[in-house]
């Protein structure tokens, strides 16, 4: 006897990956979110593979393990995966006190960040569009 098990929240022709607490400010990463947005898979893979951002390298590995979420868990074909969100999120925000002149103190804060990557299997009708 356990809870009932939940509903899925995504459609069946949906995969989802989410990688938390990543090291980087949400504005930093949600540059690189919006590059792979709305785009193919591979050419999404490609873009981050050669991009010169730090967190380019995280974000890549979110997205591969959306495509194999689609691909062993929900049987997609990875060849009609496109990326259909890719979203970010706050997360916590860690406080360091920096010495300044004078017997002062400035604050620094290190904020975390969320990505929620969605692909989306597209019949051939919708690529063409």
């Amino acid at each position: 006897m356990g809870k009932p098990k939940l509903e899925r929240q995504l459609k069946d022709n949906e995969a989802r990956a989410v990688a938390r607490t990543i090291r980087v400010s949400p504005q930093k990463l949600n540059l690189v979110a919006a590059m792979i947005r709305g785009k193919k898979v591979d050419t999404a893979i490609a873009d981050l593979t050669f991009s010169r951002k730090r967190i380019s390298e995280t974000v890549l590995k979110t997205l591969q393990s959306a495509v194999a979420n689609a691909e062993n868990n929900h049987d997609l074909d990875v060849d009609a995966l496109v990326v259909a969100e890719a979203y970010v999120g706050k997360s916590i925000v860690m406080k360091r006190f920096h010495a300044r002149g004078r017997g002062r103190a400035s604050r620094i804060e290190k904020p975390f960040s969320h990505l929620t990557i969605v692909v989306r299997e597209v019949a051939s009708q919708e690529e063409a569009a």
